[in-house]
């Protein structure tokens, strides 16, 4: 749960994308994997036939809002006077008022765990299992504080809409079972979601305050790395390729059941598809989040807009803060899906699970199955780098 800016044309950035599983959205990398999104020289131009043969190839990346490719489209004056007024008045407004909530939460974060010892195993650690009133008012501060942040980034409505269960969707046996036995098999071990923005986090901790994969450095930085392990984060060291991620694997797949089986523990939030997109593409399924075999939640986000796009596809961080900070309104619609229970099948061959719920997703959100991945995002950043005279920072965020 980070995003993490580098400066690609000074050192180069680390991978940070992750499946769910534990393991690096990058297989086939060996050792330590420093490549950076966009290369760290000067790329080769690239010609305007070129570019938009790779815009089709790499469709889910492109941008098509107002403010162009890179954000760095030409603005009308009426839009560069709106910016320029939204900078000097809202901008600073709604930095205060965000990281006043940081400290707020991060301050009731640190009184709830005084005297409490964290859970640990190896090198994960959290605070996700704490019962009483401190695991109460933590997800309960957690939730509000998080439906707050988004208040004042401009979300001043979610639109929700819940699925009904049809009849083809398989049910969970229950014969010779009494109603607590019941109500645990109801229960979802996973929560499944299309990748779009770092918003998403925000909005899954409003709704549902789930543990999140992120990396390992999440947990010593300032404010955030209290409030990960008060939200049960699974640590995983994404720096190099070892035996670690497999334990991270375990770890992820033991936390999906223990969410399953108990209502007491809190669901793990996944985002299978590795990366980032501009919300009209659903890309392939890791496996991970499929492993444990228990039934998942799938939750479909979009990002309505007319000038600016939330989506974190193919802008720098610094660019895609300032515009969303200058937008005074901005829209998110969620799509819930009933629980889906896998069968027998699926539970043998994860990834024919993974790939019959995004089938699903993609249909009921009306998104279009793209092939590609991380890889392709490399090479479409790359060639925007190129592109463009001026040196950029673009980044590569997963959850």
């Amino acid at each position: 749960m980070e995003s993490e800016l580098k400066d690609l044309n000074s050192k180069p950035a680390k991978p940070v994308a992750d499946d769910g599983s534990g393991k690096p959205a990058h297989d086939d990398a060996s050792g330590k994997d420093d490549r950076p999104l966009l290369k760290p020289d000067p790329a080769p131009q690239v010609s305007s036939e070129e570019l938009q043969e790779l815009e089709k190839k790499c469709a889910a990346y492109v941008r098509r809002d107002a403010y162009g490719t890179m954000g760095r489209g030409e603005l009308t004056v009426k839009e560069k006077v709106l910016l320029g007024l939204a900078l000097v008045t809202l901008v600073p407004i709604r930095v205060v008022l965000a990281m006043t909530i940081l400290v707020i939460y991060y301050l009731i974060c640190r009184i709830c765990t005084l005297f409490s010892v964290p859970n640990r195993d190896e090198e994960q650690e959290d605070y996700a299992h704490m019962g009483g009133w401190r695991r109460a008012v933590i997800v309960q501060c957690g939730r509000s504080l998080s439906r707050l942040m988004l208040f004042i980034l401009g979300f001043y409505w979610i639109n929700e809409t819940y699925r009904i269960p049809s009849d083809a969707q398989p049910k969970p046996t229950t014969d010779c079972k009494d109603e607590s036995e019941e109500e645990g098999t109801e229960r979802p071990g996973a929560i499944i979601s299309n990748h779009v923005s770092y918003l998403d986090i925000l909005y899954h901790m409003s709704s549902s305050f789930p543990s999140f994969v992120a990396k390992r450095s999440v947990a010593k930085l300032p404010l955030v790395g209290l409030i990960s392990k008060c939200l049960g984060c699974v640590y995983v060291q994404r720096e190099s390729k070892s035996s670690d991620f497999k334990g991270v694997s375990g770890v992820v797949t033991e936390r999906v059941k223990e969410a399953h089986q108990s209502n007491s523990a809190p669901p793990m939030m996944l985002f299978p598809e590795g990366t980032t997109t501009n919300g009209d593409f659903l890309l392939p399924f890791k496996t991970g989040a499929f492993l444990a075999k228990a039934p998942v939640l799938p939750v479909i986000l979009r990002y309505p807009y007319e000038r600016f796009s939330p989506a974190w596809d193919s802008i720098s961080g610094v660019r895609h803060v300032i515009f969303l900070f200058c937008q005074f309104v901005n829209h998110i619609e969620v799509t819930r899906l009933p629980v889906y229970y896998p069968s027998q099948q699926e539970k043998d061959d994860p990834k024919l699970y993974a790939t019959n719920v995004r089938r699903l997703m993609a249909s009921e959100g009306k998104m279009t199955q793209s092939d590609i991945g991380l890889a392709e995002k490399r090479v479409y950043h790359a060639a925007l780098n190129g592109n463009n005279s001026r040196p950029s920072v673009l980044h590569q965020k997963d959850d």
